[in-house]
């Protein structure tokens, strides 16, 4: 029990970035001329119900106060909240948010509308000279960019994204939650959880469901059952 209240202390304390290579992106094209360089994450590509969101982060280049980021899915509920709002606190730094919603996601499919979240993120920053994104390449970015894989564990302009965009979005789901009770968003956050399955089949959809993902479609189009044959 103590070493856990330790590891906890030592994740709080900890406020500013000290890792350098979570600048090793940034600092090789600070070098290269690009002032501000924008990181780009999405998050809630696998969920059934919620929007995907998308954010992008620009710190200054030099900057000696950028928080202690990493990947938001390695950090606790109390530690991303606490760098999320220093993020969008510290006016020297820009971020921006896009969601889009459950039906753009059903109309386009969740790739292309999670690539719209990102480009729409871009068009937002304005300083951005270059853009860093987390994963493959997205087709007809507007602007110079650089896909790298697992970008939220070894950028810190990406990893900011990430815990901005899982922020945003895990408070729409608790909203959720109080509108649509049953489907325990609070905890789930959309994913298709086994409470969550099971609160489908028993109360049914709701208007954020994915209605083109699998377990919501056979909902709303169940197979038709088998003819039975009496012999």
């Amino acid at each position: 029990m103590a070493s856990c209240t330790s590891r906890k202390k030592k994740e709080k304390s900890k406020l500013w970035l000290e890792d350098s290579n979570m600048l090793t992106y940034e600092n090789s094209l600070w070098s290269e001329g690009f002032a501000h360089i924008a990181g780009i994450d999405e998050v809630g590509r696998g969920p059934l119900a919620g929007p995907v969101v998308a954010a992008g982060v620009i710190f200054p280049k030099n900057y000696d106060k950028i928080p202690a980021v990493d990947d938001s899915k390695k950090l606790s509920q109390s530690r991303r909240n606490e760098l999320y709002q220093i993020i969008i606190s510290d006016e020297n730094i820009e971020y921006a948010i896009y969601e889009v919603s459950v039906e753009q996601i059903d109309t386009l499919n969740i790739l292309r509308a999670s690539q719209m979240a990102m480009k729409k993120v871009i068009e937002q920053l304005n300083k951005a000279d270059i853009a860093l994104i987390d994963g493959l390449p997205v087709p007809h970015f507007p602007l110079k960019n650089q896909s790298i894989i697992k970008g939220d564990s070894k950028s810190a302009s990406i990893a900011a994204a990430s815990i901005v965009a899982k922020v945003y979005r895990d408070e729409l789901m608790m909203k959720y939650d109080k509108q649509y009770p049953g489907y325990n968003f609070v905890n789930n956050m959309g994913y298709g959880t086994k409470d969550h399955l099971e609160a489908l089949d028993n109360i049914g959809i709701t208007p954020i469901h994915r209605k083109t993902f699998a377990p919501v479609k056979k909902i709303l189009f169940p197979p038709p059952n088998q003819l039975s044959f009496e012999f």
